[in-house]
């Protein structure tokens, strides 16, 4: 079993205490420092884009309730820089990088193409950088670039379009990232489709918002595929047009990537392997059949192809899975304090306190005595796993954060 690092850097109050963002950040290089010395695999750090607070002042606040910011780190590669400049054998990935903001998709494989050129001049230096993408966690961190319905149609498209613009950000971001000279034109169609939307009521919903579009936005943003005179699909125009583009520096050295989709469905795991080896993030509260089930079909999809770090061999370790830790020689103490984390955590996030909730993520948690916790680790993961340990949840003691981090590994590995 591989053993990783989840940090999340979330600044909201615990106990009636938060720490400044100087505070957040020292703890955080602290921790880093330490899973270095222990043989930590990898520090996976949490990425949040613009100001939860300042977002809870606008109509349709996505967590009204909670208090500070639910993530500091908003750049993994200036992040991965420091970090390796002051540790010796850990590696950096991103937990997950939203290739939506901030430039989209073409920014975002530039930016990691430069990343990989300076970290390649660093003597000696072979560490992975693993880039973990997805589209973000929130809606308001992608709607300033654009992330949002164009008109009434997309609108009522929205629920199976947003997935379809995931998507052509995936191949844009994939295929610049290899190095690709190629222009929107070049990139699928997004095509909409009956079996994309959850019911036949939301469907005619989409026709019909159709009906109403004028004939110049019908030109700009969609044509309808018909037969028998109903339309049957939409190819819906690119949200990133441009002409032939080429991302330098050309000869950047990529051995030294990897890369993981932050998206559960199978048509996302697919299409990203279509471009270069890509495994799957985060599945840790996913059902046990289910995580089988990815395993199964990633044996046959992963772009077998060898490319940056990858061999072109999937293996259980191209899913990495959270899991939270509460561990301690006193075993009813573990288990209160992730009671209490985890209660303050989803009071913080909906407002209420949801005791099934609480129940649920306290059994998912690793949490007892270090004996008690391998005994979990047999129980709920294959031998062959890689788990994303997290002891940092709402959790601003530095000290006790570092003594689980240390207990866990010499006593749980």
């Amino acid at each position: 079993m591989k053993y990783d690092l989840f940090l999340s850097i979330c600044q909201t109050p615990v106990d009636g205490h938060a720490p400044n963002e100087r505070g957040m950040f020292e703890n955080f290089f602290s921790q880093v420092d330490l899973a270095d010395a222990l043989g930590f695999g990898c520090a996976w750090v949490a990425e949040t884009h613009l100001s939860c607070q300042v977002q809870k002042r606008n109509p349709g606040a996505v967590i009204p309730h909670f208090q500070g910011e639910i993530g500091l780190n908003t750049d993994i590669l200036q992040l991965a820089h420091v970090i390796f400049a002051r540790t010796r054998r850990i590696h950096v990935g991103s937990a997950i990088r939203n290739i939506i903001c901030n430039g989209g998709p073409l920014a975002h494989a530039e930016a990691i193409r430069m990343f990989m050129t300076l970290h390649g001049l660093r003597k000696d230096e072979s560490r992975l950088l693993e880039i973990g993408f997805a589209s973000g966690r929130f809606p308001f961190s992608n709607q300033p670039y654009g992330w949002r319905p164009r008109n009434a149609f997309e609108v009522a498209a929205w629920p199976a379009l947003k997935g379809l613009i995931f998507q052509e950000a995936t191949e844009i971001f994939l295929r610049a990232l290899r190095g690709d000279v190629f222009a929107a034109r070049d990139v699928r169609p997004k095509l909409l489709t009956r079996e994309l939307f959850r019911s036949e009521a939301d469907w005619q919903k989409c026709v019909a918002a159709w009906n109403t579009l004028s004939a110049r936005e019908r030109e700009v943003d969609a044509v309808a595929i018909e037969a028998d005179g109903h339309a049957v699909a939409f190819r819906v125009a690119p949200l990133w047009n441009f002409d032939e583009v080429g991302l330098i520096p050309f000869e950047a050295p990529m051995q030294y990537l990897n890369l993981t989709i932050g998206a559960h469905d199978a048509a996302s795991q697919r299409l990203a392997n279509e471009f270069l080896p890509v495994g799957v993030f985060n599945l840790s509260i996913t059902p046990s059949a289910q995580i089988e089930e990815t395993h199964q079909r990633m044996t046959q999809v992963y772009n077998k192809k060898p490319w940056g770090a990858s061999d072109g061999v999937w293996s259980r370790a191209r899913m990495p899975r959270t899991s939270l830790v509460f561990i301690g020689e006193d075993g009813n103490e573990a288990r209160a304090r992730a009671e209490r984390a985890i209660a303050n955590y989803w009071t913080a996030v909906e407002g209420t306190l949801d005791a099934a909730k609480v129940q649920q993520a306290v059994g998912n948690a690793l949490a007892g005595t270090p004996a008690e916790i391998r005994a979990q680790m047999r129980e709920r993961f294959h031998p062959e796993d890689r788990l994303m340990l997290w002891f940092d949840f709402n959790d601003h003691d530095n000290e006790r954060v570092k003594k689980s981090m240390r207990l866990f590994m010499e006593k749980c590995t």
